[in-house]
């Protein structure tokens, strides 16, 4: 059951009453004493939602796309990337990478200012109701920065979504949207309208479909009010410098979730077993060799394994170094136990199949210079697998494992997940701050 969905198209800023009043309208609408089911109105949590898919409407603006602008990574938006990469001369990904999204922002930035305008349909706001909605009684407050257009206000749409009946029951668990489109600079004058927007003595939550920007106004304003900002380092631009941004957050006691960090449990948790055995575990102290291979695009993964790793095995950095290369390699150099030297390498692999998540690691080698320690372990991606570390070569006997990724890594299932188990997660900080330590070593 959904509501008639409603519009507040006042060409100038709109005012939380005038939103509140709409919403109250509409539940009115839907209680009317009649033998209907009762409709529950958010009272588990409210959430904002960043959601720019600004190459979604880079696309359109330049004709390569035609579709909506929905966030929905589908086929229609892959091809479109694949075309503009091809007319670019690109790598073509059907992904947009950094270089990538440079590339459209400088072509559409040369459009002429009246041809900046984004004619497609804008459903952004109404695509997370499955993910979230269905099992929560919620508030949705969706931001939609908008592109190429002068600055007309801050217009708002509300509705109410209720998917799920409870059993037999007669009740209906139902979550309130609200939709705010403006240009970014209309969006940062509303940043006190978006805070008062969610509901008091409810978790509050921040889902920043964008990297991390602690000088915008309204990041620092939803970052401050918030329980609990939710990001997903995969998209990073540049993960190197954002990572440093999220330290400092944290540091400043707002606590991050990255949907990203989860992607990692496989990894993590295959690495761990491989040295469960007693002989083994004594062997660990001799590993002084990691070399880790990702998915060439995004080294976010990569980085927060070796400070997961790193943090477990108390290595502290001390030198870092860059080669540009085919494989952009990143060489780390530790100091672990009895001023013991441990080497690091992250390896940047060109794959043939592009999955949807950029940088996912694709292999894991452990090993020593030691050649009677009995530590030599290597993981590899199930799907992809990890060709370059096993023709390494070695002396010694390694363990080898496959790794199957978690069923569903998308961000909505990882974001339903999350809100379910929020709370700090002191193993995600206590990598993340050894990530920022390797990376402070630039």
């Amino acid at each position: 059951m959904t509501t008639p969905l409603v519009a507040l198209q006042d060409p100038k800023d709109i005012s939380l009453s005038e939103i509140e009043a709409e919403l109250s309208k509409i539940w009115l609408s839907q209680n009317t004493g009649k033998a209907t089911p009762v409709a529950t109105r958010a009272a588990t949590f409210s959430m904002v939602v960043y959601e720019p898919e600004e190459f979604q409407q880079l696309l359109g603006g330049l004709g390569y796309y035609s579709g909506t602008i929905d966030g929905i990574y589908g086929s229609a938006t892959k091809e479109a990337i694949r075309k503009a990469q091809t007319q670019y001369g690109l790598r073509v990904t059907g992904r947009v990478d950094p270089e990538t999204l440079t590339k459209l922002r400088r072509e559409f930035s040369k459009l002429p200012r009246e041809k900046q305008g984004i004619p497609n349909l804008d459903t952004r706001g109404f695509s997370i109701s499955d993910a979230i909605a269905a099992q929560n009684p919620c508030r949705i407050i969706t931001l939609c920065p908008m592109m190429g257009a002068d600055d007309q206000g801050v217009t708002a749409q509300v509705s109410a979504y209720c998917p799920v009946q409870k059993g037999s029951s007669s009740g209906l668990i139902c979550c309130e949207y609200i939709t705010l489109r403006g240009t970014k600079a209309a969006l940062e004058r509303v940043s006190e309208l978006v805070v008062s927007l969610m509901i008091p003595d409810l978790p509050k939550f921040v889902w920043w479909k964008a990297t991390p920007n602690p000088e915008q106004v309204l990041f620092q304003a939803l970052s401050e009010s918030c329980n609990c900002m939710i990001m997903d380092s995969s998209y990073f631009s540049d993960p190197e410098s954002e990572f440093l941004k999220i330290q400092e957050l944290i540091e400043s006691e707002t606590y991050i979730a990255d949907l990203n960090w989860h992607r990692l449990a496989a990894w993590q948790e295959l690495s761990a077993a491989a040295f469960d055995p007693p002989e083994r575990r004594v062997a660990l102290i001799e590993v002084d060799r990691v070399t880790i291979d990702y998915e060439k695009g995004n080294a976010a993964q990569a980085l927060m394994f070796l400070g997961w790793l790193a943090s477990r095995l108390e290595w502290q950095p001390v030198a870092y170094k860059e080669i540009d290369d085919d494989y952009d390699l990143k060489q780390i150099t530790f100091t672990g136990a009895n001023n013991r030297t441990i080497e690091a390498e992250l390896a940047a692999i060109p794959t043939a199949d592009w999955g949807e998540i950029p940088g996912d690691m694709v292999g894991l080698l452990l090993n020593s210079t030691n050649p009677n320690a009995n530590c030599c372990t290597i993981l590899c991606s199930e799907t992809t697998g990890c060709m370059r570390l096993e023709a390494g070569g070695s002396a010694q006997s390694c363990r080898t494992e496959q790794v199957t990724a978690l069923t569903d890594q998308k961000a909505e299932s990882l974001l339903g997940q999350q809100l379910q188990r929020w709370g700090r997660d002191v193993l995600y900080e206590e990598s993340l701050e050894v990530t920022a330590q390797i990376l402070k070593l630039r």
